[in-house]
């Protein structure tokens, strides 16, 4: 028989994201973070290959992840209004955790189980923030997409790319929920 967590069901069926832009300080202290980290660790992971890493982007990083996301969005020719949305993403910011893909070279795990694992640990990760009582939001942007940048400002090496970044803090207020999916238009029964 199985042994059900009604707590943790409820969590699962109530749990919402919070926009980045209501998320303020207090954040996490780099001990509350450790747990959460932990816990976002605890996904799939065929072969064993940590696929994936972190980044912890404490104030100061942020904004000078801003200046560089303005650089970067100049240099490309963007339009100010696109360049200024990506900025603000990380000027408007007190934490964010980049978790950052990493190719494992390996025949035995395809690339796409490693990617699709390393979506699972910024799941992971924004649900054990919200469990944990913070505020939290999974957001990428055009910066994050964007070789040079990830490079440049972030350190990454060539072959690594950010798969999510997970804000962190105190919410300031809760906006409604949004539509959720008609579960019976988008399930299939097959019996035999």
């Amino acid at each position: 028989m199985p042994a059900p967590n009604p707590a943790a069901m409820e969590f699962f069926l109530t749990r919402r994201s919070r926009p980045a832009k209501i998320l303020t300080t207090p954040v996490p202290t780099r001990e509350d973070l450790m747990p959460i980290l932990t816990a976002a660790a605890r996904v799939p992971d065929h072969g064993k290959l940590e696929p994936w890493r972190f980044i912890v982007l404490e104030r100061s990083a942020l904004l000078r992840l801003a200046d560089a996301a303005r650089r970067r969005g100049a240099e490309m020719g963007m339009e100010p209004e696109r360049i200024e949305k990506g900025a603000l993403q990380f000027a408007d910011a007190h934490l964010a955790v980049a978790v950052v893909k990493v190719p494992r070279d390996t025949v035995k795990v395809p690339e796409i189980e490693q990617t699709l694992s390393a979506g699972a640990v910024c799941l992971g990760l924004l649900n054990a923030a919200l469990a944990s009582g913070w505020g939290a939001s999974w957001l990428t942007g055009w910066h994050v997409h964007d070789a040079a940048f990830c490079q440049e400002a972030l350190g990454l090496a060539a072959d690594e790319w950010v798969a999510g970044m997970i804000h962190i803090g105190t919410e300031t207020n809760t906006p409604p929920d949004r539509p959720r999916p008609d579960i019976a238009a988008i399930t299939e029964w097959v019996a035999a």
